[in-house]
């Protein structure tokens, strides 16, 4: 299948018990070059599509690319989009984790650690070829018809905060509100969650709203719906724990989630709650049923 820009989108295994399990059917299932982090939902050419964002490393830990791999849900195929900074007139890999996805429309905001969050403009995706491609991707594939697809960040948005991670928040009637969750990974208990206002397209800032400190170590995502919150915690080699409620008041919930969790995403439309798991070998999309959770 070639779409769009004829490119070929890889199969994705889908298994369905009580919730919806994702495997990838390549060497991305058990590499440990590349490690997948943050995830969302939006619209990518009139189809809905689910947004897994990955970093590459070397062995020695060195940084060497970031990507978004864009899954068709209907269809259980994927392709990947490269992450890309414009400096001096060329382009580089972009430098960050990519711990968590935010998408508003064309606008993707990506958790950029230290680094605040940064912004691409999913609208203006291009193809590059040969080895700028190899570049951007941090490969050593050689062959002139090497080919890829790029988003290049258009801005940065300081943050007061370690921005590990970036979820949506919805009212109570699940409309999407123009408003994100920002937080903190910490082996403690210090770490701490803000919600901030989206700025405009403009020069505008994110304006902070409230900030929390839940006592939970190890978060790794956090969504809002309504006045109930959702809160991730990994637990190395062993499945990782939902925590949800009220801002003050979280729990965690019997439901677990997948060994190596990081970030979450709400499917309100679908009624699921999707995360997924980081570790080689025991990778999974995993989109669980709200009303799983008594919802």
């Amino acid at each position: 299948m070639l779409w769009p820009f004829g490119t070929t989108w890889r199969p994705v295994r889908q298994k369905r018990r009580d919730a919806v399990d994702l495997h990838w059917l390549t060497a991305r299932s058990w590499t440990r070059r590349w490690y997948p982090q943050g995830i969302d939902l939006g619209v990518w050419h009139g189809r809905r599509t689910l947004a897994v964002s990955w970093f590459r490393q070397r062995l020695d830990g060195h940084h060497l690319a970031s990507r978004v791999a864009l899954v068709d849900l209907d269809r259980s195929r994927h392709l990947d989009v490269l992450l890309a900074v414009e400096e001096d007139g060329e382009l580089q890999p972009a430098p960050i984790h990519a711990g968590g996805l935010a998408w508003f429309d064309d606008r993707l905001f990506v958790a950029a650690t230290r680094d605040g969050i940064w912004e691409f403009d999913l609208s203006r995706v291009r193809r590059v070829r040969g080895a700028l491609a190899r570049r951007l991707a941090g490969s050593t594939r050689r062959g002139p018809r090497v080919t890829a697809l790029v988003a290049v960040r258009t801005r940065v948005h300081p943050v007061a905060l370690r921005c590990s991670y970036i979820g949506r928040v919805f009212d109570a009637d699940g409309a999407p509100l123009p408003r994100v969750l920002i937080g903190e990974y910490r082996k403690d208990d210090d770490g701490r969650i803000g919600e901030f206002a989206l700025p405009d397209s403009g020069e505008g800032r994110f304006t902070e709203i409230e900030r929390t400190a839940h006592g939970i170590p190890r978060m790794q995502g956090a969504v809002r719906w309504g006045e109930r919150h959702f809160v991730s915690q990994s637990d190395l080699l062993r499945p990782g724990a939902l925590w949800t409620g009220r801002r003050d008041a979280l729990e965690r919930s019997p439901v677990p989630l997948p060994v190596g969790c990081e970030d979450l995403a709400l499917d309100l439309d679908a009624g699921y709650l999707w995360t997924l798991g980081e570790h080689p070998w025991r990778r999974v999309v995993r989109g669980i049923p709200l009303s799983s959770l008594g919802l």
